[in-house]
């Protein structure tokens, strides 16, 4: 019985692909060479006629990817990117690279940030344990989209992940950093400068716990500076003023005790030294 049945579903599945082929054939092969596959409806249909070689056949389909979105006498070809890479998600959802290189297609060649962004979610989607995912998307919005917001919120997620590396922490301490939450960066950084028994961790981290104490000090010194201005129609002769003046209780230091670099003419404040140059 069972026989009869697999015998059924092989000439269905044959009758299906000879259809298949029948239209395809019928479309013009140089607007898409070697494209046939993109109109396979879905992955699905190919688990039925690959007899078990899915992992293989998702393999083979992945090589082919590569060539076809790098030939650049097919203009169109990106329009089927999210589709190639489903089928191929849909053949082997554990295959991790064709994600990643999807990914980067889709954001270098395609410029197309949304789409990296779905085949990115899809992998995680399929793959919840590989902070891979995650941490790729939150480096595209970061470093291509400036969008830290975004970028806080997939390293956040990566990091939540078992085996995530300790560099999430950072990445995710300097994207909050750029979004103005001082207090929420410094807590981060002096956790990790506090618990990293490497040296150049420790390092990076101070000059960052430098950076972001600098950055709360500065922006307490211009509100006072601005009150100031406000009321004297000019700025202080000296930062000391603002106390004296009773708009600050005290100017602060760096965190290594040195005085910020003040110019009356201005109003501008800074560090005496670049923190990456202490």
């Amino acid at each position: 019985m069972q026989k009869k049945v697999l015998a059924v579903l092989l000439i269905i599945s044959c009758g299906m692909f000879m259809g298949l082929k029948v239209t395809i054939d019928k479309i013009p092969r140089k607007t898409v060479p070697g494209a046939s596959i993109i109109y396979i409806p879905s992955g699905k249909y190919l688990k039925y006629a690959c007899f078990g070689h899915s992992s293989l056949l998702a393999d083979l389909i992945y090589i082919w990817a590569i060539q076809y979105f790098s030939n650049y006498s097919v203009p169109e070809r990106f329009q089927y990117l999210t589709h190639v890479f489903s089928i191929i998600s849909e053949l082997d959802s554990g295959y991790l690279d064709p994600y990643q290189i999807g990914a980067l297609i889709a954001i270098y060649d395609a410029r197309d940030f949304d789409t990296a962004m779905d085949i990115l979610e899809s992998g995680l989607k399929k793959n919840p344990e590989q902070w891979i995912f995650p941490w790729q998307a939150g480096h595209y919005a970061q470093m291509l989209l400036k969008d830290f917001e975004l970028a806080k919120k997939y390293y956040q997620t990566a990091m939540e992940i078992e085996g995530s590396p300790p560099i999430l922490k950072r990445l995710y301490a300097n994207a909050v950093y750029e979004l103005g939450d001082y207090h929420t960066a410094w807590e981060n950084w002096l956790e990790i400068y506090n618990s990293s028994d490497d040296e150049r961790v420790k390092k990076i981290a101070s000059n960052h716990l430098y950076r972001t104490k600098a950055a709360m000090d500065i922006q307490k010194i211009k509100e006072a500076l601005k009150e100031y201005q406000s009321k004297f129609n000019r700025f202080p002769e000296k930062l000391t003023d603002l106390v004296t003046s009773g708009f600050i209780e005290s100017v602060p230091q760096d965190l290594d005790g040195q005085d910020y670099v003040y110019e009356s003419d201005t109003g501008e404040v800074k560090t005496a030294v670049i923190p990456w140059k202490r």
